[in-house]
């Protein structure tokens, strides 16, 4: 069971542009789930969260965040904010994935979540967009 009791927090660090911040968004989502006994969500959290921030930075030039939160009873969702307001790219069908080069990393993200999605969502005076994902406790 988490300690994130009933009012649960929303983390929400701002990364930059830089690569590099697909580890350091990996290795922050790791203390969060950790600190709040979620460990459960360890290894499919890491790879939906490395996808949808890699997405972030590789796609466009602005600043971008990563966002986890943990909604009682039981459902974990983890998005990455980027200052593109164009919608994402569809994900690839899975049958199709040793085809192409990019789509992957979405194909993954809906393969791997309980439910995915995007909304537009202006942040830092950019428009921009939020891609998420949810993972429900079994």
């Amino acid at each position: 069971m988490s300690s994130f009791g009933k009012a649960p927090p929303t983390y929400t660090p701002t990364i930059p542009n830089d690569l590099r911040a697909v580890t350091v968004s990996r290795h922050t989502l790791r203390l969060v789930l950790t600190a709040h006994e979620l460990g459960d969500f360890l290894d499919v959290a890491e790879l939906l969260a490395t996808e949808l921030v890699s997405n972030a930075v590789r796609h466009t030039k602005g600043p971008a965040a990563l966002r986890v939160r943990w909604s009682p009873p039981g459902t974990l969702r983890i998005g990455a904010w980027d200052a593109d307001p164009e919608p994402p790219e569809p994900p690839v069908p899975l049958e199709r994935l040793g085809e192409v080069e990019d789509g992957r990393g979405l194909a993954l993200v809906r393969a791997c979540s309980d439910l995915w999605g995007w909304q537009p969502l202006p942040r830092f005076g950019n428009r921009g967009k939020y891609v998420w994902c949810e993972l429900a406790a079994a």
